[in-house]
């Protein structure tokens, strides 16, 4: 791939990222002269979408896992339980995922 088809590439993929981050924010945020109420079906995605999507991360994450050989997947449950009981804690996600990630690089490099 030339240096003219990967920057045209990066280009495309940089704008598609930015109109789908601020799409969402020029559709839906108010003006203070009309003041245009959601609806519920939006109201209601707002809702349920975020719980929906943690649970489909967490089957994503533990999808190759093994239980039935080796450390029987000791590795992986430690560090989801570590990362739910840090985010319990402190209410950080950002927190949570770091120590989470550490966390599972440590086990899985020393401890197993």
């Amino acid at each position: 791939m030339s240096l003219l088809k990967q920057v045209v590439t990066i280009a495309i993929a940089a704008v598609a990222n930015f109109i789908t981050r601020w799409l969402p924010f020029a559709i839906f945020t108010s003006n203070k002269k009309e003041q245009k109420e959601l609806s519920p079906f939006i109201k209601g995605l707002g809702a349920f979408l975020p719980a929906a999507i943690m649970g489909m991360l967490v089957v994503y994450c533990y999808r190759n896992v093994n239980f039935l050989a080796g450390n029987h997947g000791l590795p992986d449950l430690l560090a989801g339980l570590i990362t739910v009981v840090i985010h319990l804690w402190r209410r950080s996600m950002f927190l949570s995922l770091i120590v989470g990630t550490v966390s599972y690089i440590i086990l899985i490099n020393y401890v197993f």
